[in-house]
């Protein structure tokens, strides 16, 4: 029997999910079905409901739902507590809903797929939103030297920083606080879909530091065009992206998908017009 999956945004008809999946699922050998789903941006917790009781395993969760999914989880893990955001659900034959994000160890599973390394390194992330927020703890488990967190309205970095100051060096700020230079400069804002970019300094990369934007796209972002100038190497988002959805597959089938090829198919369909 076909199990039933799908990712929940809105708006959900751009995702690489269904394509990342499907691809997951052959190459396993899963008999799952994986589907866009749209609701109303005031109606998730009724569209989990209806897709639960017909039959649905899991989902994904994307912009606007991640917060609200939170609250249609009868357990979460300690990542999701943590970030205040949910990603993704699963549902457990005894009728509740769990909850996790994997959108963190995503990102960290990208960066160690390209040989980024962490531990020990400066790393800059500019932005105090949702993206941001659930990719601090598995940051700072990568005991990096220092985690600066930069954002245009300073005091939601600095609380950011409170809030996760308990598992290693960070600091909230903003931008006006940067000092210094950085390995790995993280850009998680939304800024590159709407074409800007953060008033960052030119002399913020180290030697041979990275600059890493969490959107991706079929041409570099306006960040990554900025950055590469001054000199950092440059990494989007895409890889983070197959790396969070085979985090999700995991939990939910309990078999871990290959990525690389994966990571190139879907590198090829951005380029196709």
């Amino acid at each position: 029997m076909t199990d039933r999956y799908g990712v929940f945004g809105n708006p959900v008809g751009h995702s690489k999910s269904p394509m990342i999946h499907a691809d997951f699922a052959r190459q396993t050998g899963q008999d799952i079905d994986y589907e866009a789903i749209e609701p109303p941006v005031d109606a998730l917790a009724e569209a989990w409901r209806q897709f639960f009781a017909d039959g649905g395993r899991g989902a994904n969760v994307t912009v606007p739902f991640k917060a609200d999914a939170v609250t249609l989880c009868d357990t979460l893990s300690h990542r999701a507590r943590r970030a205040g955001a949910v990603n993704t659900l699963i549902a457990g034959g005894n009728g509740l809903t769990y909850g996790d994000t994997t959108d963190g160890i995503g990102l960290v599973r990208d960066l160690a797929f390209h040989r980024v390394s962490l531990t020990q390194k400066r790393v800059l992330v500019v932005g105090a939103g949702g993206a941001v927020r659930g990719i601090i703890e598995p940051l700072l488990n990568e005991q990096p030297a220092s985690l600066v967190v930069v954002n245009r309205t300073a005091a939601k970095a600095e609380q950011l920083a409170e809030d996760f100051a308990d598992l290693g060096a960070i600091q909230g700020g903003g931008f006006d606080s940067l000092k210094g230079t950085f390995d790995l400069v993280i850009n998680g804002t939304s800024a590159s879909l709407t074409g800007e970019l953060p008033p960052l300094p030119d002399s913020l990369f180290a030697p041979n530091a990275w600059a890493y934007d969490m959107m991706y796209g079929a041409e570099p972002t306006v960040f990554l065009q900025w950055a590469g100038p001054r000199g950092a190497k440059l990494l989007d988002g895409l890889g983070m992206l197959v790396e969070q959805a085979a985090e999700s597959f995991f939990l939910w089938r309990n078999v871990r998908p290959e990525t690389a090829s994966v990571r190139e198919m879907l590198r090829q369909s951005l380029n196709v017009v």
